[in-house]
């Protein structure tokens, strides 16, 4: 039994959150800074961006949840801490000053940055904005942390679910950033997860690990792949259920629960991409295998073309199978039907790869709604796969024209 639930990462037992605003962004009306805490050690995991050019908050991350151990979540928006002289300094320095104030070691701080690369990233605003921070965590506090991580987000993103764990009521929540830089693969964004579930941190890794490569992995705004970006999960073990070792039933529960969540934030994230009015799910199915079918799904959900024609409401099949076609898939293309599906209804456009007769007036009301599903059958196999993203518009170009200033 899983149902969705109030309380985005405070919903489990033990985690508190809050933010503020605290000066690294010249707008005083958002907040810029976010902390989620759990009252007690937690096991940790986390899964970092593959991009070569990495946040100084990563490499600091990595070594503080060696031991697969965190407390603390600290987060600021506004400024990436990339690609600067001091910026593992900064970033130790952030942990020290969330350490300090909340009486935990600064090697259980996880630490973040999101925002423009490349600009000096001060301690001395988020100095002088912890206590307020530290006085901001509350059960209530998701909301304001969801807040605090926003760049050119839209849309605040955070869930959390209830479910069931070797016979004890669970909890788990996420919140998430993220707009634009968002392409496979991992990280292509900032989530950060909760969960009172006790489980072993080679096991969380394993969970976390698994699940990006159907979840975060599979969504792509503008092909761009982030340098900041990570999933991180704590799990503080306060529901009471047996620790986690292996696999078996609870995990396979953890598993479905993660994933529930992961995907949630997933269609979020790729709804709300920069400039997006559409969000895009692409199914595939008959491959020969996985593999071939999250290739096909993914180079679809790329294309600039085929994202331009469905901001348009245009049924452009053929840059579907054009996409499939430079794809490097090993697909017969005379095997490929494709079709359009939204709350209007659906429409087949393609059969055996080749047009086939349809309305382009229902096509276009198709076309016109906000979720818009892309159906690709390649052939007979029992290979399936589902890719997110979203339509290209001008106001695209428009945010990141001027994004830096």
């Amino acid at each position: 039994m899983m149902k969705q639930i109030e309380g985005g990462v405070c919903a489990a037992q033990g985690f508190t959150a809050g933010g503020v605003h605290c000066g690294v962004r010249h707008n005083r009306t958002k907040k810029d800074i976010a902390l989620i805490y759990s009252e007690v050690p937690a096991s940790a995991a986390a899964v970092y961006t593959t991009n070569l050019v990495k946040g100084a908050p990563l490499t600091v991350t990595k070594n503080h949840i060696a031991d697969g151990v965190a407390q603390a979540v600290v987060c600021n928006s506004g400024n990436a801490n990339t690609c600067n002289a001091n910026g593992i300094e900064i970033a130790e320095g952030m942990s020290d000053l969330v350490a300090a104030s909340l009486g935990i070691k600064a090697s259980d701080v996880v630490v973040a940055s999101t925002g423009v690369i490349g600009q000096p990233l001060s301690l001395d605003p988020i100095k002088a904005g912890m206590p307020a921070l530290v006085a901001s965590l509350s059960k209530e506090g998701s909301d304001a942390a969801a807040e605090g991580i926003m760049t050119t987000d839209t849309v605040k993103k955070e869930i959390a679910i209830e479910f069931t764990v070797g016979g004890k009521t669970c909890r788990m929540g996420g919140i998430a950033k993220g707009s634009g830089m968002i392409h496979p693969n991992m990280a292509t964004m900032l989530v950060f997860i909760t969960t009172d579930v006790a489980i072993a941190p080679t096991m969380l890794q394993r969970a976390l690990s698994a699940d990006i490569a159907d979840t975060f992995n599979m969504v792509s705004v503008d092909g761009d792949t982030s340098t900041n970006d990570m999933v991180t999960v704590l799990a503080n073990g306060m529901a009471g259920n047996a620790t986690i070792t292996d696999e078996g039933e609870d995990f396979a529960a953890f598993m479905r629960a993660l994933n529930t969540v992961n995907m949630y934030l997933c269609r979020m994230i790729a709804g709300d991409g920069e400039g997006a009015t559409k969000l895009l799910e692409c199914r595939v199915s008959g491959a020969k295998d996985i593999p071939t079918a999250k290739t096909v799904a993914k180079s679809v959900i790329c294309s600039s073309l085929l994202k331009a024609a469905m901001f348009g409401a245009d049924a452009n099949w053929g840059r579907v199978l054009c996409a499939i076609g430079y794809s490097g898939a090993d697909v017969d293309v005379t095997k490929v039907d494709v079709s359009f599906r939204s709350q209007k209804g659906e429409i087949a456009v393609c059969e055996s790869g080749a047009g086939i007769d349809f309305s382009e007036e229902k096509a276009k009301e198709i076309l016109l709604e906000k979720e818009i599903e892309i159906l690709i059958s390649v052939g007979n196999g029992e290979g399936n796969a589902t890719a997110w993203g979203c339509d290209l518009t001008y106001d695209y170009v428009k945010i990141n024209g001027d994004y830096r200033t």
